[in-house]
């Protein structure tokens, strides 16, 4: 399957709203003000990697994630490198996409590559989890599942539906040649319009969120 493709630029103006709206996850870590700050003056050791290839061993207090989780569908070995990263009494706090988020807009991607030959589902790299699959998951893995919850969450784009596809859905236009791909992505748009295009010209995806805060 073909990676997704970022760029910041394109995801500011399109998806700003996934970070904007994560933040009732970030109160749900509720990080000490006093260490957010002695981290800000001593300056944050980053490091880039997979999240399935983390290699870190009871290094950490917390870990937090905002719509990362979906992109990785192998959710049990995340959750393992999550629980090693963490030191005894860690929590683990994250949100990302739940039970039939985007639904009408997965549908018509995966639709749309079928009637043009192509294996539509095996374009998908999302992972959209129910609670109590994803709290059976965690549990497996040693974790206590203080809060888990699905929330349905329609979001208005900050504007055409195009602009969120170019932006997320990559790994689906990638199965096609580069000549048909654009009109792909303005052929799913016009599957999904009657149901969430407003006559006003706005438009809402149809999110889900599944939030939880677990600890080791």
């Amino acid at each position: 399957m073909a990676s997704q493709t970022w760029n910041a630029e394109a995801y500011d103006r399109n998806a700003r709203f996934v970070s904007d709206l994560g933040m009732p996850v970030v109160e749900l870590l509720d990080p000490p003000p006093d260490l957010v700050d002695a981290a800000r003056k001593s300056g944050l050791n980053v490091s880039l990697t997979d999240a399935a290839q983390m290699d870190f061993h009871a290094e950490f207090d917390a870990v937090f994630s905002n719509a990362v989780l979906h992109w990785i569908k192998d959710a049990d070995r995340v959750i393992e490198k999550v629980s090693a990263a963490l030191k005894p009494g860690g929590r683990f706090v994250a949100e990302c996409g739940g039970h039939k988020n985007i639904e009408t807009i997965h549908d018509a991607l995966v639709s749309e590559l079928d009637t043009r030959g192509y294996d539509g589902g095996a374009a998908s790299p999302w992972y959209f989890p129910t609670a109590q699959e994803y709290e059976e998951r965690l549990t497996r893995a040693g974790f206590r599942v203080d809060y888990i919850e699905v929330i349905p969450r329609p979001t208005r784009l900050p504007g055409d539906i195009l602009g969120f596809l170019e932006t997320f859905a990559g790994t689906f236009a990638a199965v096609l040649p580069v000549a048909e791909r654009q009109a792909y992505l303005e052929d799913v748009r016009n599957r999904v319009r009657p149901a969430l295009c407003a006559e006003d010209g706005t438009w809402t995806a149809d999110y889900t969120r599944l939030r939880f805060k677990a600890c080791k």
